[in-house]
């Protein structure tokens, strides 16, 4: 592009976003200023900063630093966590698990997330819902993912009657990597092969034991 090509761009008519464009834009910021200033630098500030824009842009998207977490932790509980598209729920029971909980190649291991786990187990207790926030961002909404996908298979006959909620907790334990064990040495942080190796161990055995269940009853 030529120089006065560049000039006209810029004094042309600035390019508008949608109030989603700028969420993501937002979203993507607070993990470059955590990258740079670690969580102590994770401000408002520093946020609306490093997404070039004000704050009161920034409080218009996210009343306060708690929303702003909050909607972060979604946003990554859906790069370890597919929901399910309509048509997935057609597929058997282990499919559509496999779908939704198996580990991918961008499953977020270390850095913010866990900083952010740390933080929310440091306020555990206080006035602060950051403990609430990761709980149930995390491993609250895993289970009921979990669940409604264990109830649907209960309705369909592809499992016996159980006690889903305590169903879907043991099989979020199974198949996952504790978070605590990671937060207290950073050396238990396992590769994708591990990942994978103890997912499918732990959804075999889950089926398995269920199945068994079904015909103890019988």
């Amino acid at each position: 592009m030529s120089e006065d090509a560049s000039i006209r761009r810029r004094r042309g008519r600035p390019v508008v976003l949608s109030a989603e464009d700028r969420r993501d834009i937002v979203l993507g910021a607070v993990g470059e200023v955590f990258e740079t200033s670690g969580m102590d630098g994770l401000t408002m500030t520093a946020v609306a900063a490093r997404a070039g824009m004000s704050k009161r842009t920034l409080y218009d998207l996210f009343r306060s630093q708690d929303e702003l977490i909050s909607a972060y932790l979604d946003r990554l509980r859906n790069v370890f966590l597919r929901p399910l598209s309509p048509g997935d729920t057609d597929l058997p029971l282990e499919e559509r698990l496999r779908r939704m909980l198996e580990p991918r190649p961008e499953f977020p291991l270390s850095g913010l997330p866990l900083e952010v786990l740390r933080a929310g187990i440091a306020n555990a207790g206080s006035e602060s819902p950051l403990a609430r926030l990761c709980s149930e961002r995390g491993p609250e909404a895993v289970r009921r993912m979990i669940r409604t996908e264990l109830d649907r298979a209960v309705a369909r006959g592809e499992i016996p009657r159980m006690d889903t909620h305590a169903a879907a907790s043991l099989l979020r334990d199974m198949v996952q990597v504790s978070a605590v064990e990671m937060l207290l040495d950073r050396c238990r942080l396992p590769d994708l092969p591990q990942l994978r190796a103890r997912f499918d161990l732990g959804l075999r055995v889950f089926l398995a034991g269920i199945r068994d269940e079904g015909g103890a009853d019988a």
